[in-house]
This record gives C-alpha cells, structure tokens and sequence, in this order.
C-alpha cells in the first residue's frame, strides 16, 4: 500500500464505522453526512479489500477482518493523538472532563478528599464516576474511555496500576447490637445472620469465597450490591456485614455503627489505582494520578495514627 495517498482522516472513519456498526451512526460520531460515511466505507473496502460492514436482516455486523482490526487500530489513534497533546497541563484554566470508574467504598473514601484538592488547584475540571462494572470491561475499546479505574485485583492489559492504600476487613454492628463483642468467637459469628455483598462481575462476596477455603459458610439471610447498602442494612438490624474497615470508621459516628475484629483474619486488602498506558505520559493524567496518589497516602498516615 502506497501511504502517499492514504487519506488518514479515513482512519478516524473506519474507526467510527468499526465502533457503531452502522453508517448512520458513524456518521453522526464524526460529523459526517450520511453520504459522506458510505463513500469513506466503500473506499476502506477497496482499501483493505473486504466488506468490513455486511447486512444480516436488519443489522449490519462486522466482518472477521473488521473484527480483527478493531484493537491495532485503538491502539493506532492514540498514539497519533498523542502527538498534539500539549506539554503541560495548566489546572488553574483546564475545562478537561476526567472520567474515573470505583466500586462505592473508594467512592465513599477517596473522592471527598480527591474533591478537596481538584477544586483547589483546577475549579473548572469535571470528574465523572461510574460504577465499578467488573473486570471484564477491561479491555482496549475500555481503555480509550476512562482515566482512572480504582480496584482490587491484579493487572490489567492495556492498563498500569499503582498501589493506592492497604485496608483489613472487619465486621460491622449496630451500636448496642445483642451479640456485639461476642462476634469475635467463631461459634457467635456463625450463629449470626450476615448481609454479603456481591458487586457487579462477581460470582459471590470475595469474603466468602476466602471463607469457603477454609471449610466455613456464613449464615447469609440478605445479599446487596455494595459495601454502603451492606452497612446502612447493618445500622439498622442485627444484620452483620463483613466489609472494610475503613468504611466502617468513615461512617459509623453517621451511622451508629462499631467495628468488631473477626474471628479469623482476612489479611491485608490492597487497593490500587489503573490507569491506560495511552494516558502514561498525558500531563493532565499525570496531574490527577498525583492527587489521587496524594489521597491514598493521606489514608494510610491516617491508619499509622490509628484516626
């Protein structure tokens, strides 16, 4: 292929064509007429010498050839876009949307404080948070999509991580709860009646699956979605729910909760911070991976203090 006459704004098209599967929609991703995107199709077929796009009934659906261009030519864009990203990154005047994605805990803990300093040092900029989505979103199309992800786990493809801040799980209580203190011994925390927490794009309560290795099952009477419903349960029934215990002291003056060790010890949680590699040297992600940084240090000096 001669690249002298490749048009490279057809890269901007096929990739809106590869992500819509429809011309109309393309079209309108890039702000093209509905003409204009046919003609840029039929020139990437005669390109790339396939379809890319064929119609089954009413749909159209990517060719194998389509499907296989998808992730190099992400990868392919980013790069190209990295070229005119500026050298620095000027907070105090920067409009830039951030977009983040964390389970409600690292909501709960992190975004205040984070809040606290991005409204400092760049008033304009805007953070969106989604819902933590499970692990099988990650992947390259994900990527070009999201700033920041905050999580348990191990690597990522396409994705850095840094370690954020250590936690430990412990049993949250109603204040005056009949069992109380009496949840440290392993007979009273299998007696008890438990609320688990399963988050999206998991199979069951992380802390359940560690009990089940070693031969012990929770009495679970009610199951929720996250760690902030588990403990709003918990304040007000003798539900046990067995979470962080840096949520737990985060909200329990609000919520009139205490925090009983466990019979047996989780270990040590580890949370971290995953970032695109596309974003590894974009100055306004270095500026908020910085903060975010900054916010987890804060966490963990707060734990050497015992606050």
């Amino acid at each position: 292929m001669n690249l002298n006459s490749l048009d490279l704004n057809l890269l901007t098209a096929l990739d809106a064509l590869l992500r819509e599967a429809s011309v109309s929609r393309a079209a309108l991703r890039i702000g093209l007429s509905q003409p204009a995107a046919s003609h840029a199709l039929q020139r990437l077929r005669d390109i790339f010498g396939d379809p890319l796009l064929v119609r089954t009934g009413a749909r159209m659906e990517l060719t194998p050839r389509a499907q296989a261009l998808r992730a190099p030519l992400a990868q392919a864009l980013d790069q190209v876009r990295g070229l005119f990203v500026p050298e620095e990154f000027d907070a105090a005047r920067s409009e830039r949307q951030f977009r983040l994605m964390m389970p409600d805990l690292a909501v709960e803990l992190l975004m205040p404080p984070l809040m606290e300093k991005v409204t400092r040092a760049a008033p304009n900029v805007r953070i969106d948070v989604v819902p933590w989505r499970g692990s099988a979103i990650f992947h390259a199309e994900f990527a070009r999509t999201i700033d920041l992800v905050i999580s348990i786990g191990n690597a990522f493809k396409s994705f850095h991580r840094q370690l954020l801040y250590t936690d430990s799980d412990a049993l949250a209580v109603r204040r005056g709860h009949p069992m109380g203190a009496k949840l440290k011994r392993r007979e009273t925390f299998l007696a008890a009646r438990h609320v688990g927490v399963i988050i999206r794009g998991q199979a069951e309560d992380l802390i359940d699956t560690w009990l089940r290795a070693k031969g012990i099952e929770r009495h679970i009477t009610l199951v929720v979605s996250g760690y902030l419903e588990a403990l709003h349960v918990a304040a007000r029934t003798d539900l046990v729910a067995f979470v962080p215990r840096r949520l737990i002291a985060a909200l329990s003056k609000q919520l009139g909760l205490v925090a009983v060790t466990p019979p047996l010890d989780p270990g040590i949680d580890e949370q971290f911070m995953f970032y695109p590699t596309r974003a590894q040297m974009d100055p306004g992600s270095i500026w908020l991976r910085r903060l975010m940084l900054e916010t987890g240090r804060e966490l963990e000096m707060k734990k050497r203090r015992g606050v």
